[in-house]
């Protein structure tokens, strides 16, 4: 689900765009420190597949439909739910789905069994 490096540094090149912080919206938050353009890949959900929902819990379906869950061990976890989102993700992988100005707070879409 990831190419390239070690996990150590694929952490440390996305941490060049992004930071955790105290986020208005909930708990935690991640942040755009340098202007993210529409298409950019921002970084990859990493962790241990999971079968039980949870805080930090990414669902993907792999390419046979089957639901895979990830439990987030990198900065993605933080990833607060927002209308209008400025990202999504491709697989695993996180990507600006619009130009997010540095300072942002990146937001993904949990979907309509989100309430709040």
């Amino acid at each position: 689900m990831h190419s390239g490096g070690s996990r150590a540094e694929r952490d440390r090149a996305m941490l060049e765009r992004i930071e955790v912080r105290e986020s208005r919206i909930h708990g935690k938050g991640v942040f755009a420190r340098r202007r993210l353009r529409k298409g950019q890949k921002v970084g990859c959900f990493e962790g241990e597949q999971t079968r039980r929902n949870g805080t930090y819990v990414l669902w993907l379906i792999d390419s046979d439909g089957n639901e895979i869950g990830i439990r987030g061990r990198n900065a993605l976890r933080f990833l607060n739910h927002g209308r209008p989102a400025n990202t999504e993700f491709r697989d695993a992988e996180l990507y600006a789905i619009r130009n997010v100005q540095p300072g942002a707070e990146l937001l993904i879409d949990y979907g309509e069994a989100y309430t709040s």
